[in-house]
């Protein structure tokens, strides 16, 4: 294949990852797709997931390309299905619209595809190319790939901290650490994911909205963490109407509490142990494929701890506060050996406004 074909084929995928970032937020528990179909270096349809249960991105393709998707290239940055689900197989629309040749990104992780949809393609006699800008199509449905494999949502924690690793000063005032860039950055973040959680603690002290302002149309799922549902009756989370609520407790807390919540319109689920792994659990239940853990450090720990952390999204402001008693953003690991610490791999930096952004995913120490 020629180099120009190559630079193409890369293009258009590349294309297609833009496409299918339409519906961040919004495809849970279905992965992030899009589809390019190009006759005689000519775009003749183009199409994204947008939602679960609705037609995949080569229908939306092959509806725009018509009668000129025969001998056409189709190009989608996630294998096409090869089974009956909610809608047909893609492989079989493909092959019915007569297509010459097929550009696929990466594999998919679903056992029910996982190379399927490529062999029923040429097994038709149409030409399949392989593993095209793959890291970056991995990295677009990582979430996917995670709650395919581990059977737990993609957990994020983001946080925001001084120069000197502060998240708050001593009093626990803490607006704002970062620019507004980072924060408006943050809001787009949200709308990506299916839910965010914090614990009452944060909920005590910021009253936090956890929504995107308006920034994305998708707002997440907005879950409390509490134990003894010491909970402020004014918070902002109770208000249903901007984005949903779900508490989360252990079984035995405050009835009462429980009962003025849900008349609210907020969920309460009691747990045996309430535990960031039940939590997550709880979450793979609900089709999530991502979780944005926004809590205090204590929280952050466990989370860590206990594997429901995958990303980490460090923001770092160029201030200094101090203060011996000053809260950092993750507490304590019960680590006492360096050689032991968490380990960030395919590290990313990001200038946002004044602010650096430091993007990783978490591994231990070996």
């Amino acid at each position: 294949m020629s180099s120009s074909s190559d630079r193409n084929d890369r293009l258009y995928i590349n294309r297609c990852i833009e496409l299918a970032r339409q519906a961040l937020g919004q495809t849970a528990p279905n992965p992030l797709v899009g589809a390019v179909i190009v006759n005689e270096g000519v775009v003749v349809g183009e199409g994204y997931h947008p939602r679960a249960g609705a037609p995949h991105a080569e229908v939306f393709a092959l509806q725009g390309a018509g009668d000129r998707a025969r001998n056409s290239t189709v190009y989608v940055n996630l294998e096409p299905c090869n089974h009956y689900g909610r809608t047909p197989p893609c492989s079989e629309a493909l092959i019915k619209a007569g297509v010459r040749r097929v550009v696929v990104g990466t594999v998919d992780p679903d056992p029910r595809v996982s190379g399927q949809g490529i062999e029923r393609l040429r097994q038709a006699g149409i030409e399949v190319t392989v593993g095209v800008e793959e890291a970056a199509c991995r990295r677009l449905n990582e979430a996917f790939i995670h709650r395919i494999q581990h059977h737990r949502p993609w957990g994020i924690l983001k946080y925001a901290m001084t120069l000197d690793g502060k998240i708050a000063t001593t009093t626990g005032h803490s607006k704002w650490v970062t620019g507004s860039q980072s924060r408006q950055w943050v809001h787009q973040l949200r709308g990506a994911c299916d839910a965010i959680i914090v614990g009452g603690n944060t909920v005590r002290k910021d009253n936090p909205l956890l929504t995107t302002h308006g920034t994305m149309e998708h707002n997440p799922v907005r879950m409390v963490m509490s134990r003894s549902l010491d909970l402020p009756e004014t918070a902002k989370l109770w208000d249903v109407a901007i984005a949903p609520t779900v508490v989360l407790t252990q079984e035995g807390a405050n009835p009462q509490t429980i009962q003025s919540l849900r008349d609210r319109g907020v969920e309460v689920i009691e747990f045996e142990q309430l535990t960031p792994q039940a939590v997550m659990e709880e979450g793979y239940r609900r089709g999530f494929l991502s979780v944005l853990w926004e809590c205090g450090g204590r929280l952050g720990a466990e989370a860590i701890a206990s594997g429901a952390v995958q990303k980490i999204y460090a923001f770092i402001a160029p201030k200094i506060i101090g203060g011996d008693g000053a809260p950092s953003p993750v507490g304590d690991l019960g680590l006492t050996q360096m050689d032991r610490a968490f380990l960030l791999e395919n590290v990313h930096y990001h200038t946002i406004g004044d602010d650096i952004l430091i993007e990783g995913r978490l591994t231990f120490a070996i």
